[in-house]
Parts: C-alpha cells; structure tokens; sequence
C-alpha cells in the first residue's frame, strides 16, 4: 500500500480524522492544539489524530494529497476541512458542533 493510499484509507475509515503535530494529549504546536481545543469543544469525543512528526511519509505526503501546505489538517466524511484558522472560525459560528453531531449519528 502506498503513503497516499494509506492516507486515503483512513480519511475513509473515520469519520473525523486529524493530520497534526503531536497528539491530542501532548501537541507540539500551538496550531494543532487549538484545533485539538476547537474540536473538543464543539463536541468530539474520541478523536482520531495522525501524528505526522512520527509518520514522515506521511507528512511529506499529505499536502499534495490534500493541496493544502501546512499542519494540522481536518477531514470530516472523507472531505477536507482547513487547518486550524478554519477550524477556529467553523468552531465560532457554531458550524464545527454541527458538523462533529452529524458524524456522530452515522
């Protein structure tokens, strides 16, 4: 299985999947441990995270896949969210709490 083919396998096999530096419990910048904070916040519970400091591959590999540079990186049903700017701002106008709910009535 390639990289990309790994990469897509778990943005399928999850319904929120987070591309990030570090972990939830210990991230290692300040970007995904916003992000971490926005998606608890809005309702997340168990959250699936990659943590692309220990996955090289993946790291390097990511952004084309995505098209999008920078980390971290939010997919919600298999589609790509934004980095921690959009995040923030879906987590302010309430839109990221709708759209944590839906993932989680499937």
């Amino acid at each position: 299985m390639s990289v990309l083919e790994r990469i897509q396998a778990e943005i399928e096999g999850h319904p929120v999947v987070l591309f990030m530096k570090g972990t939830p419990q210990f991230p290692m910048c300040g970007f995904s441990s916003r992000t971490v904070q926005a998606l608890k916040a809005a309702g997340a519970g168990e959250l699936y995270t990659v943590n692309v400091l220990e996955e090289p591959e993946v790291r390097a590999n990511l952004p084309r896949y995505s098209n999008w540079p920078t980390f971290p990186q939010l997919f919600i049903h298999g589609e790509l969210i934004g980095g921690c700017d959009i995040t923030m701002e879906l987590y302010e106008s309430g839109e990221l709490a709708r759209m944590i709910a839906e993932t989680q009535k499937a």
